[in-house]
């Protein structure tokens, strides 16, 4: 048997009252549920369409047509050029995006003043609000065709996320040790790469990480757009309805996905031990 918690005055602790529920969080938690209620409502489902027999024997005679993939020794080479190729544009736009995005996260973090504060996360806020798709097809006019614009897109975008979530780990850890640093006539700098970094480099890492992996699904799909790699393949055979080159394009899709998911949970493993 369990003995319960004695203090060091003989009696016996008691656990701290449970916070009070807040008008503020009820009244919050009723709007979300309104809203999620208002959404069913409002948007038109068509369930008894959607399971007709009709739309499923539609359904099953397109997707017969994938089958069989193409897996002649041409089509596997271009397509293995083009899966480097997204490879490649998602791994390059996530670490420009990593060093830019640290570069801002310092004084999105307060380091430097409140108005540079507001203003550097008001930067940040445009960079992340639009999608890469957008930022694809508007750096599409100055890039020009191919991968250079889809990595370009993944930068921008993943620039304004990555620093956002770096401003705010920065500004969450603990600012005892980079003082303490300081107080002994540390300089800044020093203080900031030897206190206030290490202790936020492994989840800046995680974010990093994460993002590449949200990079990779969107590398493929910025193709649709001319931004080259798996997507504009898909693109191209779609548009002629050459369903077995589509469905090998597909494959190379999920088998990159899930190579770069591996990766990335290795990675965070080796990272948290």
């Amino acid at each position: 048997m369990t003995t319960p918690a004695i203090s060091g005055s003989g009696m016996r602790a008691s656990l701290p009252p449970a916070p009070r529920l807040r008008w503020s969080t009820l009244l919050l938690l009723l709007g979300l549920v309104a809203l999620v209620v208002a959404s069913f409502v409002s948007l038109p489902w068509k369930l008894r369409d959607f399971f007709s027999a009709d739309a499923v024997r539609t359904t099953a005679e397109f997707l017969r047509g994938f089958t069989p993939p193409d897996l002649s020794a041409g089509f596997v080479r271009k397509t293995a050029v083009a899966t480097l190729e997204t490879l490649s544009m998602s791994a390059l736009g996530t670490l420009i995006a990593a060093l830019f995005g640290l570069l801002l996260a310092l004084p999105a973090s307060g380091r430097f003043g409140a108005p540079a504060r507001a203003a550097v996360r008001s930067v940040l806020n445009v960079l992340r609000a639009i999608p890469e798709l957008v930022w694809a097809s508007i750096l599409l006019i100055t890039a020009g065709l191919g991968p250079f614009a889809g990595t370009l897109a993944l930068a921008v975008h993943t620039t304004g996320v990555l620093g956002r979530l770096f401003g705010d780990a920065l500004e969450n850890g603990s600012p005892a040790p980079e003082a303490a640093l300081r107080n002994n006539g540390v300089r800044p700098l020093a203080a900031f790469l030897y206190a206030t970094l290490p202790q936020t480099a492994p989840q800046m890492m995680s974010y990093t990480l994460y993002r590449w992996e949200n990079n990779i699904r969107a590398a493929a799909i910025l193709g649709v757009v001319g931004a080259g790699g798996l997507g504009q393949m898909l693109k191209y055979h779609l548009s002629l309805f050459q369903m077995p080159q589509a469905a090998t394009v597909i494959l190379a899709m999920l088998l990159l996905v899930a190579l770069v998911d591996a990766v990335s949970f290795w990675l965070r493993r080796v990272m948290t031990h």
